[in-house]
C-alpha cells in the first residue's frame, strides 16, 4: 500500500495565490487543503490534520499571527508564514510567534515548494529530538510560553492575558523601540480597532508589576516603548535650582 501524500493547508484570502500554490504543490506530490479566512483555517487544522500550514498574515477573522499563537499553544504543526510585510521586525515576530519559515510576497512558487519540503524534513528530524523548553529569558525575567507564566528573579508575577502577550512581545525585542501601532498589531491583532491608549494603559500595569525587576519599560518619545535594563535607561536631566 502506497504511503499517503503529505497534506498542506494553504490559508490565504487571495484565490489566485491559493490556485497557484495548489497547482505547484500538487505537481510536487502534495495533497492540498484550502482556507480563505482565519476561522476556516482553524476548522481545517482541527478537521483535516494537515502536515504543514502555509499561512497568510492578513486574512478576515483571526489573522495569521493570531492563528500562529493559537496553533503553537496546542501543537508543533509546521507553519510557513506568507506575507506582504517585508520588515525585519515582522519577519522576526512571525518566527518568534512560532512560524518555521517566513516568505514575503511576491514569491516564486517553486522556491516556496522547496521551503515546504525543507520545513517538513526539519520537522521530521525535530520529532526525534529531545523537547526544548519553550521560554524567553531577558535579564532577571523568565517567560514560560507553554505555561503562560512569568517570573522575576524566580518570583512569579501575576499577569492578565494581554499583559502577558505585551510583555512577551517586548521581551522578544529587548532594546528595540516598538511603536504603538506595531504593538497593537502584534498583541491585539491586525483586526483590532481600539485606541492606542490601550497600549499605554497596559504598559502602566506592567511597569507596576515589573517594579522589582532590573528591566524597565522605557518610553521612546514620539515612537512608543522598549524593554531595557535599568542601567541602559538614559539619565534624566537635573532640575535647575
Amino acid at each position: 500500500m502506497a504511503e499517503e501524500r503529505p497534506l498542506v493547508l494553504v490559508a490565504d484570502d487571495d484565490p489566485n495565490i491559493v490556485r497557484l500554490l495548489t497547482l505547484y504543490l500538487d505537481k510536487a506530490g502534495f495533497r492540498v487543503a484550502q482556507a480563505a479566512d482565519g476561522d476556516a483555517t482553524l476548522r481545517q487544522i482541527r478537521d483535516a490534520s494537515p502536515d504543514l500550514l502555509v499561512l497568510d498574515v492578513m486574512m478576515p477573522g483571526p489573522d495569521g499571527l493570531d492563528i500562529c499563537r493559537t496553533v503553537r499553544r496546542a501543537s508543533d504543526l509546521p507553519i510557513i508564514i506568507l506575507s506582504a510585510r517585508t520588515s525585519d521586525v515582522d519577519k522576526i515576530a512571525g518566527l518568534q510567534f512560532g512560524a518555521d519559515d517566513y516568505v514575503t510576497k511576491p514569491f516564486n512558487p517553486v522556491e516556496l515548494v522547496a521551503r515546504v519540503q525543507s520545513v517538513l524534513r526539519r520537522s521530521a528530524r525535530k520529532a526525534d529530538a529531545p523537547p526544548v523548553q519553550n521560554r524567553v529569558e531577558v535579564a532577571d525575567l523568565v517567560i514560560d510560553l507553554d505555561e503562560r507564566t512569568a517570573s522575576v528573579d524566580g518570583e512569579s508575577i501575576q499577569l492578565r492575558p494581554k499583559e502577558f502577550d505585551l510583555l512577551l512581545t517586548l521581551a522578544r525585542f529587548p532594546g528595540f523601540a516598538m511603536d504603538r501601532d506595531r504593538l497593537l498589531d502584534l498583541v491585539w491583532g491586525s483586526r483590532y480597532y481600539g485606541d492606542q491608549r490601550t497600549v499605554d494603559v497596559h504598559v502602566a500595569w506592567l511597569r507596576e508589576k515589573l517594579s522589582r525587576s532590573r528591566l524597565k519599560i522605557q518610553t521612546v518619545w514620539g515612537v512608543g516603548y522598549k524593554l531595557v535594563e535599568a542601567a541602559d535607561e538614559p539619565a534624566r536631566p537635573r532640575k535647575r535650582t
